[in-house]
């Protein structure tokens, strides 16, 4: 029998285009500190502190 106290769930999923939401460039908090999430002119994305 499964122990669901120990069971791994599917990490969450989003597209990049409900979190930016139209814009090229967010802010993620992580421990307090900002990052920088932005799409590049290529259609990459790059992680900044």
């Amino acid at each position: 029998m499964p122990d669901p106290l120990h069971e791994k769930s599917a990490p969450r999923s989003v597209t990049a285009e409900e979190l930016f939401q139209g814009a090229s460039e967010i802010i993620v908090w992580h421990a307090g500190v900002p990052y920088r999430l932005r799409v590049t002119r290529n259609d990459k994305l790059i992680l900044t502190k």
